[in-house]
């Protein structure tokens, strides 16, 4: 079984122009990508998927494999399944261009939880939300399971709604958190992918602005995967700014 981790990486941004060649803690945002995901056990290679030589040409100056993708693809999805057409890959993992904190312990852990579960399509990880502002912020994507851990609805909305729950059960809750926040890792089955971009955006999708309801509107089971580890995704200024203090942090703790 052959796993590719793939970084799409699309040079315009209209929050954050260039965004993929922003320097973060004085590397570039794809090269720290892309160091943080070669550190995955899990995959046997990491590319990065691009329209654009001006990503393209320093991404091979630092040693990545780069997969040009045609300019119309509308979504980073759409651009990692033109990325593998024509080359071997039974799991596609989809590693966000713009989360360079993304842990490669993430990473290993949804892999495996894909290949351990046939039932599934995809799998992709979430934290605990104990912060009361990440519950009600828009910008916090929210998910809910079912009993036996599958996805049964994304949001940007706080789900569920705790606002009727009595206070004691409310306490209890946050010993146990009920919401949990989606972080941006998709582990793909390659046909699940070949699918998905084949499919029109759906209902809920289009109304959320989440592709991966576009899945569950299928009938396709994601495997949710509960890690440790949150992570940060670069939209803005103020995001390059966190993300230093974070691996700052980081730094002054090893």
């Amino acid at each position: 079984m052959k796993i590719i981790g793939v970084i799409p990486a699309r040079y315009a941004s209209t929050r954050l122009p260039a965004k993929p060649l922003v320097m973060i803690a004085g590397q570039m945002l794809v090269e720290r990508v892309w160091r943080a995901a070669r550190l995955a056990e899990s995959l046997d290679e990491v590319w990065i998927a691009t329209d654009d030589e001006r990503i393209a040409a320093p991404a091979r100056a630092f040693g990545a494999t780069v997969a040009m993708t045609p300019p119309e693809c509308p979504s980073g999805t759409d651009r990692i399944a033109a990325a593998i057409e024509g080359r071997e890959a039974d799991i596609v993992v989809n590693i966000q261009g713009d989360e360079p904190l993304m842990s490669a312990s993430n990473i290993d852990a949804c892999v495996r939880a894909l290949a351990n579960d046939p039932a599934a399509a995809v799998s992709t990880p979430m934290v605990a939300l104990v912060c009361e502002n990440d519950y009600r912020a828009p910008h916090v994507v929210k998910v809910v399971c079912d009993s036996s851990g599958y996805a049964l609805y994304f949001s940007r909305a706080p789900i569920p709604d705790m606002s009727r729950m009595p206070a004691a059960e409310r306490a209890a809750a946050a010993a146990a958190p009920l919401a949990m926040k989606h972080l941006g890792l998709y582990v793909y089955r390659r046909t699940a992918l070949e699918a998905f971009v084949k499919m029109p955006p759906s209902r809920y999708e289009t109304a959320e602005k989440l592709e991966q309801l576009r899945f569950i509107e299928a009938g396709c089971r994601i495997r949710m995967v509960q890690v440790e580890h949150d992570s940060i995704g670069v939209d803005t200024p103020e995001d390059v700014a966190a993300v230093e203090k974070k691996l700052a942090e980081m730094t002054r703790t090893v």
